[in-house]
């Protein structure tokens, strides 16, 4: 088989590079280790920059989001029991999208499938082969049969355990790396939100986060010990820690439920550079991971994309030089929202083994923050989303 880009992995990121390259004309085919069910069990981030919304209304696959989606014109933070109210429209002219990853992930697969676009799902022994030669190719394993992809180019969209990053000669790659020394339990529930809004809460039990994913449907969060597993954690014992971390008044009208869906995800920055290494690139959580507090994951992997689908598309116009900058202009990028991401997790968690001197330089950071019209216009730019440079 040849292609002009093998996109190894079929998340949010491969599905949309391979929708713009697709509408650029461009022959692309999507090879994913897992089954499509598989993928779209994967519960992930729910809150979309307006860049991110822009680029799926440009892959023609946001109709639904625009119908079901929630848009938020701000956020809160809550610390001493009291909730505070960020003004995002207000202060940046901008708002974010809550819509879940999962549906983002849907509709692009329904649009891929509606366009009869390769996809190869359930690929056994996925390899990328003479990336740094004039004839790289991607090679799987699908009913015990061998096959070859040639392509001009590979995407490695294959997350932060996929084969792309590892392939590459340790020599060739940095790897800059802070775990933190907690996780977030998470639990999903059919129940509506305790505010229209997400909430951010400090607090002395440590951290907590109301969110959602639509009028109907909740996603809560708790910052727990990384030693803690999902089976100590009953719904019983999940809602009340939860109460006990907010506002009595909030915690009153917070409705509970069963959990259909509770995880606990350790939390870690990363970033691995350069993202490009000869005809392999590297996008999305295959290049860099950030926590999840400032909700920038899936938007800084829809930044990736579409670096490289410029890049894509200006290479097959005769243009080349484009292509040569997507690494440094990625990094860019994602270096800032990394800052944001470390920045927000470290003002809103509580750390083991922190002194008072380190709580009390939280608190008047938040006093500081809610304080100043020019501070709460830095998080909000940040949280809305940095355009693209």
């Amino acid at each position: 088989m040849k292609t002009q880009v093998a996109i190894i992995g079929a998340g949010p990121s491969g599905l949309l590079l391979g929708q713009l390259l697709a509408k650029s004309g461009i022959s692309n085919t999507v090879i994913e280790q897992r089954s499509p069910d598989y993928v779209l069990g994967r519960i992930r981030a729910g809150v979309l920059e307006q860049t991110t919304v822009d680029l799926l209304d440009t892959a023609g696959v946001a109709a639904r989001m625009h119908q079901e989606g929630l848009p938020h014109d701000g956020v809160e933070l809550c610390f001493g029991g009291e909730r505070h109210r960020i003004d995002l429209l207000g202060l940046t002219g901008k708002r974010v999208m809550v819509y879940g990853q999962t549906e983002v992930t849907r509709d692009l697969m329904a649009a891929r499938s509606a366009a009869g676009l390769s996809t190869v799902y359930q690929a056994d022994e996925v390899a990328v082969h003479d990336f740094d030669s004039a004839s790289p190719s991607v090679s799987y394993l699908k009913d015990r049969v061998r096959h070859t992809v040639q392509a001009d180019f590979i995407a490695g969209c294959d997350g932060f355990h996929g084969i792309c990053r590892a392939s590459v000669p340790g020599a060739a790659i940095s790897l800059h790396e802070k775990v933190y020394p907690f996780g977030w339990l998470g639990v999903l529930a059919d129940v509506p939100p305790v505010s229209p809004e997400l909430i951010y809460v400090q607090h002395e039990r440590g951290f907590a986060l109301c969110s959602q994913r639509s009028k109907a449907r909740s996603r809560y969060y708790l910052q727990c010990a990384l030693s803690d597993e999902v089976a100590q954690w009953s719904d019983e014992a999940f809602w009340d820690e939860l109460k006990r971390r907010l506002p009595q008044a909030t915690a009153a009208q917070l409705q509970t439920g069963p959990a259909i869906e509770k995880s606990i995800a350790p939390l870690r920055s990363f970033v691995a550079e350069p993202m490009r290494f000869g005809s392999l690139f590297l996008v999305g959580d295959a290049a860099h991971i950030v926590p999840p507090t400032g909700a920038k994951g899936l938007n800084l992997a829809a930044s990736d994309v579409a670096y490289l689908w410029q890049a894509m598309h200006s290479y097959y116009a005769g243009k080349h030089s484009e292509i040569e900058h997507y690494s440094a202009r990625a990094l860019a990028r994602i270096w800032k929202a990394e800052r944001f991401s470390w920045w927000m997790t470290s003002l809103m968690h509580q750390f083991p083994d922190a002194g008072s001197f380190a709580q009390k330089m939280q608190r008047a950071e938040l006093d500081y923050l809610l304080g100043s019209q020019a501070a709460m216009t830095v998080l909000a730019e940040n949280y809305v989303g940095l355009p693209l440079a």
